[in-house]
């Protein structure tokens, strides 16, 4: 298999596996420590292949995480614009922060994500949270070392194949 072949089958299984992760039912107490696992795996792929996966990129998977989802049409296609926009901004920076510093802003892009949605809510009428809201950005940057080792080392394995 080619290397631009592995890449891709590797960025479709990620995914697919965050498209399953968002939709798992979850019971009302373990639902408000999801994380927004689309966004985790958009940040992966904008650092590591920014030429292939950028802002245009997370708007599709934003649009098509609406339609799975059934909400507003372009809510998560903005939020992961914005979050794309970030990293491809702060990229250099990013990528060779160690990796708790890394933690610490993807935790700090998923709390920007959080206030996004909180202003797309507020502007929509919606606006009553409680302090439950700000844990899932906790969650997602607590799982992002496990998440960008585990991506980092499939992609690494499959060149090693191609070599």
């Amino acid at each position: 298999m080619s290397r631009s072949r592995a890449l891709t089958a590797w960025l479709l299984l990620s995914i697919v596996l965050a498209s399953v992760l968002t939709l798992i039912g979850l019971p009302e107490p373990l639902r408000v420590l999801r994380p927004f696992w689309l966004a985790l795996i958009v940040i992966y792929w904008t650092i590591e292949a920014p030429e292939h996966y950028g802002i245009g990129f997370a708007f599709a998977l934003g649009l098509l995480q609406d339609v799975l989802i059934g909400t507003m049409l372009g809510e998560h296609a903005f939020r992961l614009a914005i979050i794309s926009f970030i990293v491809l901004r702060f990229r250099s920076r990013i990528r060779f922060f160690p990796m708790w510093q890394q933690a610490l802003a993807v935790g700090a892009l998923l709390l920007n994500d959080r206030i996004v949605v909180l202003l797309l809510r507020a502007i929509a009428g919606e606006f009553t949270i409680d302090w439950r809201y700000w844990l899932a950005p906790l969650v997602g940057a607590a799982l992002w070392p496990w998440i960008f080792l585990l991506l980092d080392d499939l992609r690494s394995r499959s060149r090693q194949r191609d070599a």
